[in-house]
């Protein structure tokens, strides 16, 4: 009972202070018609109808013990070398956001619809629709999915460099399933990144409570306009919603969402550079008196971006656009987040003086190929090395499946878009070119692969 009454007390307080900062600060005083309070109301009517319910069903294939997938094993045992793998339906619950109407394009989270095999999305007047998936990109957790354009209502976009922290934002979205529910709170920080969510990372960070099932609903401003895509919390030992989540500002929303609805994917921006963080002692070495952070240059790539500027081993970078960076890490996020074609400056310290030099990011060169050729159960899957936008960069070692043809043979043998492949027949992969090799001319396929952080063994024969 006295949790309980504490909790009421805290509650009561925030509305009292929420009414005497309403009618001071919100740029559109609402007030009811009946007791003249403050209300956010009028503008959640005109924008809820745009936040909808997402609904992902999947087969998902049931892990073994691993001596089960291995041949020797199964043959010293007298098991039946043809075992039918065993699956299991899966189901999700997230939220999305309608921002163009006439399109029926609905925006949301690719962890929310990733390796779906079918997208349910429900509306707010009730009306249910099956979706297809337009594109999507896990570096940076975006997704467009597309429903039929029938009475449909869109969320307008805002200029999300805008917003300063203190602003007043309201999160719209499907929590638990239970339903559109809407919290209210203010920016907390701007720009997060580092966090180690996504590839790529400068988040919202606001105290509106955010929870599971939130995950691809809408942040707006008191104006009712589309500020940012909810997509995480911070919950430490998972206690649930500490007051802590982050939010895809609009406008990098927007930069990803027409890359996709023009190319299918998003052309990411390389600068062509290794780098290292920039230590106290690193910084003592390389002439450095005021260390406020920065990444040294390890390794130029040639013909690159960071060639064509000058860029040399050595050299420190600094900032970019007059932007301070952190570390090595931040300067990736940077230019991950850059156009193709965008043009920057680098602030640089080279043999202790400061220098600035001007790059033009080019697009990444990808390495992926289609693999039905090397192996017939590859059939339908393209797979790439790890690219630096992936969140395994550099933590595993293996080929990354990019996508794959629903039907395909890869695709019925068990494999799925974002699997990373570790090793075949239990010889380790580095790489693409070594992959082809070790899967080439082979009977049958024992692939180790990694699937949401999870390492499973799937044999193809």
């Amino acid at each position: 009972m006295m949790k309980k009454l504490k909790s009421a007390v805290v509650w009561l307080a925030g509305v009292t202070l929420l009414t005497q900062v309403a009618v001071a600060a919100l740029p559109f005083p609402w007030l009811d018609d009946d007791n003249q309070m403050p209300t956010l109301a009028p503008m959640l009517d005109q924008s809820k109808p745009a936040v909808v319910n997402i609904a992902t069903r999947s087969e998902v294939r049931i892990q073994d013990n691993p001596l089960l997938n291995d041949p020797f094993f199964r043959r010293f045992f007298n098991l039946p070398q043809q075992q039918q793998p065993r699956t299991r339906q899966a189901q999700s619950l997230g939220s999305g956001v309608i921002v163009n109407a006439k399109e029926g394009l609905v925006l949301t989270n690719n962890h929310v619809i990733q390796r779906a095999d079918e997208i349910t999305v429900s509306l707010h007047d009730g009306r249910t629709f099956q979706a297809e998936v337009v594109g999507s990109d896990p570096a940076t957790d975006v997704a467009v999915i597309r429903i039929p354009p029938e009475k449909l209502i869109a969320l307008p976009l805002a200029d999300s460099d805008r917003l300063r922290v203190g602003d007043f934002v309201v999160a719209i979205g499907n929590p638990f399933g239970l339903g559109q529910t809407v919290t209210s709170g203010i920016v907390s920080a701007l720009g997060r990144s580092g966090l180690g969510l996504e590839g790529y990372e400068n988040f919202i960070q606001t105290d509106a409570s955010i929870n599971p099932g939130n995950s691809g609903g809408a942040l707006v401003n008191l104006r009712g306009e589309l500020v940012g895509i909810n997509t995480a919390i911070f919950s430490p030992n998972q206690s649930g919603n500490v007051g802590i989540g982050f939010a895809i500002p609009s406008n990098l929303v927007k930069q990803i969402t027409d890359q996709l609805l023009e190319y299918g994917e998003v052309r990411r921006a390389y600068l062509g550079v290794q780098m290292q963080d920039i230590t106290p002692e690193l910084a003592q070495a390389f002439g450095i008196e005021d260390n406020r952070g920065g990444a040294v240059v390890t390794n130029v790539i040639k013909d690159s971006a960071a060639e064509k500027a000058g860029l040399k081993v050595g050299d420190v970078v600094t900032a970019v656009d007059g932007v301070s960076l952190l570390n090595a890490d931040n300067l990736r996020n940077t230019i991950g987040l850059l156009m193709v074609g965008q043009t920057i400056k680098l602030d640089i310290i080279r043999d202790g003086k400061g220098k600035t030099l001007t790059a033009k990011v080019t697009e990444v060169q990808s390495n992926k190929t289609q693999t039905g050729d090397v192996h017939p159960k590859l059939r339908g899957a393209t797979f790439g090395d790890i690219e630096e936008s992936s969140p395994a960069y550099g933590r595993v070692q293996g080929v990354m499946l990019y996508s794959i043809e629903r039907g395909s043979p890869a695709w019925v043998a068990g494999l799925r878009s974002y699997d990373i492949v570790t090793s075949v027949n239990r010889q380790p992969v580095a790489n693409l070119e070594q992959f082809k090799q070790l899967v080439s001319n082979q009977p049958e396929l024992l692939l180790n692969i990694v699937r949401d952080n999870q390492a499973m063994f799937l044999l193809l024969r």
